[in-house]
Parts: C-alpha cells; structure tokens; sequence
C-alpha cells in the first residue's frame, strides 16, 4: 500500500467525513506531517507549514500539481475539517493571526502526531483509540449536528420518522401532509425515501402482499401509497435536484413492477410553478402532475377523456 493509500486509511480511522476522505487530503496531512513516499511513518515530524507550501510539498514529493488557486479549497475542504477534528492546529506560533493572513500556518497536534508515527506498529490500534477517546469522530460530531435539524414527522398509524433537512425532503412532508388527504386519503403509506437515509419507511407487509421486490427498494419513487380496496398504487417523485416520472423512468419503474397486480399512478411533485416549467419536456404522457405551492389541483397529461366543459 502507497503512503497515500496509507494515509487514507488513517483519515478513515479518524473518522474524518466522507468528504475528506480524499486524495487531496491525504496529501495535505502528507505534507503537514513532511513524509515523502519513502519516509517511514515514525519518522513524521512536527513543523509549521503554509498552504503555499503544502502545494510545493506535494508537487515535488508527489507529482500531484494543484493551481494555487485551490488554497482556498484546501483550507475550506481539508484542513479546516482537520482542526475541528483534532488533526491539526492552525497558527500555533500567533493564535491572534487571521485567517486569510498569508503567514497562517498549520502544525500538526501533539495527540495525532504521537498516534500517526505509530501507524502500521502493534502500538495503532490502542493510541488510536485514546485519541478518540479524546476528540472523538468528526464524522459522529457532524451526525448529530445534523440531528438537531432533523424535521420529526408522524405518520398515519403513529409510526414517528425523522427528516433530515433540505427542500427534498420538505416536498416529501407536503406530499404526505396536502396530497395525500386532498387526493387518496385512504391509502396506506408504503416506502418513503429520505436524502440522507433512502429507506426512512418501508411497509414491508404491503410490498409483500403486492409483489414489490424489496431488495429493489433504490429503484422506488420517493413516496409510494397504495389504496387495498380499488388495488391502486401511488408512484410520486419528489422533483427539486432530480427528474420527474419521465418516459425513461416510467419504462424503470414499470420493469421493476412488473410481478405487481396493482392499477399504477404515476405523480411527479414540483414545489412551485417555475421548477415544473423548468421539466414540462421530460413528463410521461398518462402521468399526473402536482405543484405543492397550488395543492388544491393536480394537472393530468394525457387528453380528450379529460375534457371537461366550463362554465
């Protein structure tokens, strides 16, 4: 294994955030730490080292060549996650110097510096775990931040979930709260999706009894009712950074039905008049349509059966 690879591996074990999990920040605590590919990991030593500086580190040690204009991306995406887990302090010599400063510098800390240079040794796996013990897993602190935002919703029957935030998941809420009672009040709640977490409610009886293929639960829609007594399912995608019930996706979902006995109606839900008008092209004729922010109607897209006359 390569000393990126390695360093890796001991961010992973950190638990620094998916998102640090990266080249460019195994890299970055390469140079921090000034080990070269060959250099043994006991040797890792504690020095100041500017952002300027990791660049030229990484270059020449790594023939990795990053523009100096993405100094803001390593200080923003890399480092600053290090110091929020412990990895690293920034300004040590002058804790007063500001941020943007050009003199700001990183060192690493004293705990990671005595758990790393024992990285690959029989003495890994108990300083790691008194480091945790001390600082904990960034990734862990960043979940329960999170949780604090996390919108509690009950469904009909009782049964409590939790939605993480964003305006996703917030058109799932309206879907359950003003579709539903408006439009099929008497359906039951099969499978709904969550951005963070996919499966957030599966009825798993019901998919059963109706033949949905659970193991295929990440080809589903994002809500999924289904009223018993006229045997409809209710197929609705919640559209803000993803698609509507487009023919592509309705061929998708119609070979993943293809053992359910139940009629299909097929919804896409937008949260506004200007984001429907942003996918008028891409929507499956004999689909329905419904805008959260005019919740008393719902736009049909097929034609002459629907006609009705005005007055």
């Amino acid at each position: 294994m390569g000393k990126i690879q390695e360093a890796l591996e001991i961010l992973r074990e950190f638990g620094l955030p998916r998102a640090q999990q990266n080249e460019r920040s195994a890299l970055t605590l390469l140079a921090v730490l000034n080990l070269s590919e060959d250099s043994p990991w006991a040797s890792a030593s504690k020095r100041n080292i500017r952002i300027h500086d990791i660049l030229l580190f990484i270059q020449k040690n790594y023939k990795k060549k990053y523009a100096e204009n993405t100094r803001e991306t390593i200080r923003r995406q890399t480092l600053h996650q290090f110091e929020q887990a412990g990895l690293v302090i920034r300004n040590p010599d002058d804790q007063t110097r500001p941020t943007n400063s050009p003199k700001t510098a990183y060192t690493i800390s004293d705990e990671a510096w005595d758990t790393i240079k024992v990285f690959n040794t029989q003495a890994w796996k108990n300083s790691l775990r008194k480091f945790l013990e001390q600082k904990g897993k960034l990734s862990e602190k960043y979940e329960k931040a999170k949780i604090r935002f996390y919108k509690p919703f009950t469904l009909p029957g009782g049964k409590k979930v939790k939605f993480s935030p964003g305006k996703h998941n917030a058109l799932q809420i309206s879907i359950l709260q003003k579709f539903r009672p408006k439009f099929c009040p008497n359906t039951k709640i099969v499978y709904v999706g969550d951005t963070a977490r996919k499966m957030l409610y599966v009825n798993k009886e019901i998919l059963e009894n109706i033949r949905i293929p659970i193991t295929k639960h990440e080809k589903l829609p994002d809500v999924v009712l289904y009223e018993p007594t006229k045997n409809v399912l209710f197929l609705i995608e919640a559209v803000t950074a993803h698609g509507p019930v487009s023919p592509k996706r309705q061929i998708e979902l119609e070979e993943t039905l293809k053992g359910c006995k139940a009629k299909r109606v097929y919804i896409s839900a937008f949260p506004d008049f200007r984001e429907f008008k942003r996918h008028t092209d891409n929507i499956a004729w004999d689909t329905e349509v419904w805008i959260e922010n005019m919740p008393e109607h719902v736009i049909h897209f097929n034609g002459e059966k629907f006609f009705n006359v005005y007055e």
